[in-house]
């Protein structure tokens, strides 16, 4: 037996049910049981027919994500490197200097840019997770509840959906927003019909829009232009796009400007491919959101327009711009804000499909719709299941008379 378990075995008198801190059993148990099996086991028949759990789930998801963030880090210090080539710097003039001055910044240097963009995502995480779990904690404490693993996503998701250099306390702000307004107020885990992270940005985006938005934000350094290809097709489509040399490939990896972790489409494909293998995410609504996308911008391909260029991106485009393809992956499907009726499901992930590509193409001036799109679905996915249901009780009903 482990040192690491020994130690756990010794703290479970204190944290057990009547325990000196019963109320931070839910702390003890998520630690004990992240890497080993609970000793609690069901010993007789059960209806239950599956292991998995919300421990196990979320985990899952966290896992999930491991990708995104290692082409987080390399993305973001490949952008602030190659920045700092074009403007002539040699040498950052703040703390992250001092240990960027050992490895360089050399964008062709992968182990420069990967230390150089973990240098901004690990203090945002670092924040997210502090600020975001002393509210669970309050909220737990107050309430009597356990402390679920439910942050663990919404806290890595939180952190992979903001500009790379956001103010940290934007971050503090923002996080704590999702949090207390899109989750606890309304009970907790598994009880919010918004998805917290989404939550949280959409609270930055319309209170500090300078932070969230413009040509500035998305490169790590002072200074520094860079328009994201989806910015740059609503001022001039596709030929403005290839015009900054910009190829689809390039998007496709994630080799662009844009949020942290959302970048690379497949990065994000690779996530999906571990949660549908584990279960976790529902191929209805992944499917349900690539068709809705594909169909309506489609739609819009055929009609035209002389006025507006998004009218002419075609659909493989808009899956590789903005946060697409990260929120089809990681926010649509999740299990507590979407819907849970199978048809349901098709029809909530059509919806967010549809949404994006009109808010995209109408609504040029808001060029990234996939944040709105799947808030908006969100508040309908329990509409949705309702009217599932009374159908099939109606189509039941009907056999009988």
């Amino acid at each position: 037996m482990s040192k690491l378990r020994r130690f756990l075995d010794g703290l479970e008198p204190y944290f057990e049910r009547g325990g000196r801190f019963e109320r931070f059993y839910g702390i003890y148990e998520m630690v004990d049981t992240f890497l080993y099996t609970p000793s609690e086991v069901t010993k007789g028949a059960t209806h239950v027919r599956d292991g998995i759990d919300l421990k196990r789930t979320m985990t899952y998801v966290v896992f999930a994500t491991f990708f995104c963030i290692m082409m987080a880090w390399y993305n973001t210090g490949y952008q602030a490197n190659q920045a700092m080539a074009d403007l002539g710097l040699d040498a950052v003039g703040n703390w992250r200097g001092s240990i960027l001055n050992w490895v360089g910044y050399n964008p062709s240097n992968p182990f420069s840019c990967f230390v150089h963009g973990a240098l901004y995502w690990v203090p945002i995480y670092i924040i997210t997770l502090a600020v975001g779990g002393i509210w669970e904690v309050i909220f737990a404490v107050t309430r009597g509840h356990e402390i679920n693993e439910g942050f663990l996503v919404s806290s890595m998701l939180f952190s992979l959906i903001l500009p790379p250099d956001i103010p940290l306390w934007q971050v503090a702000l923002g996080i704590s927003f999702g949090i207390v307004i899109g989750k606890e107020v309304f009970g907790g885990t598994g009880k919010n019909f918004l998805n917290p992270a989404l939550t949280g940005r959409a609270f930055l985006f319309f209170a500090y829009p300078a932070s969230m938005s413009g040509d500035e934000v998305w490169t790590a350094i002072d200074g520094f232009s860079g328009a994201t290809p989806l910015g740059l097709a609503a001022q001039g489509g596709i030929d403005a796009i290839t015009a900054a040399d910009i190829g689809w490939m390039q998007s496709f990896f994630g080799l662009i400007q844009g949020s942290i972790g959302e970048t690379s489409t497949l990065a994000c494909l690779f996530g999906a491919v571990f949660l549908l293998y584990t279960r976790v995410a529902s191929y209805r609504i992944m499917l349900g959101v690539f068709a809705g996308m594909v169909l309506t911008s489609t739609l819009f391909n055929l009609i035209g327009s002389d006025s507006n260029p998004m009218f002419s991106v075609p659909w493989y485009w808009h899956l590789t711009m903005g946060g697409f393809a990260f929120g089809l992956v990681f926010m649509a499907t999740d299990p507590v804000t979407g819907a849970n009726t199978d048809t349901g499901r098709w029809i909530y992930g059509g919806l967010i499909g549809v949404m994006v590509v009109l808010i995209r193409v109408i609504n040029p001036a808001f060029a990234e719709g996939m944040m709105l799109s799947i808030l908006f679905s969100n508040m309908f996915a329990p509409l949705i299941d309702y009217f599932v249901i009374q159908s099939n009780i109606r189509r039941r009903a009907k056999r009988y008379v």
